[in-house]
């Protein structure tokens, strides 16, 4: 019999699956479709290993990788928002932190304090790891946008 704990391990891995079917603005470089942000994710971990010697300060690659793989999980509930919707910019906190108290909330009280954590220190890019991790989640789009000229945006009417 599975303890509690595991039980509530298992629940939130189950859940993180559905960030899978959350679709991105981001067009994949082959243009066959949108990324999923769960694909945002796992990208932003292989940036992270490959270009952390760039980090202007020593940073700790491991908390790095967990920042990228946890940070978007909140989209699951929330969604992902489009940085040039205004409208859908107007309540994406509120809408994030109420997804991060459920999602979080899964796992037994450590490991949710520990994600919750980390989830924040990205919002709040105040450590040289969130700051690392933040900027690889603004170059990432911009590399997909440069690989397929600008697709999103002329589809968006944005540039």
């Amino acid at each position: 019999m599975a303890s509690d704990r595991f039980e509530k391990q298992m629940g939130f891995i189950v859940e993180a699956d559905k960030l899978k079917r959350i679709s991105r603005q981001t067009i994949l470089t082959d243009h066959s479709r949108q990324e999923t942000s769960a694909e945002h994710s796992w990208h932003l971990g292989v940036m992270a290993l490959v270009l952390s010697e760039y980090s202007q300060t020593g940073i700790d690659l491991l908390r790095v990788l967990k920042m990228v793989l946890i940070h978007d999980l909140v989209e699951i509930d929330a969604g992902d928002t489009y940085c040039y919707d205004q409208v859908e910019r107007q309540d994406q906190e509120e809408r994030e932190e109420k997804a991060a108290d459920r999602l979080f909330g899964l796992l037994p009280g450590d490991q949710a304090g520990e994600l919750r954590g980390l989830w924040e220190e990205f919002e709040a890019r105040k450590t040289a790891e969130a700051r690392f991790a933040a900027a690889l989640d603004r170059v990432q789009p911009v590399l997909q946008n440069y690989h397929t000229q600008g697709e999103i945006w002329k589809k968006n009417r944005i540039a």
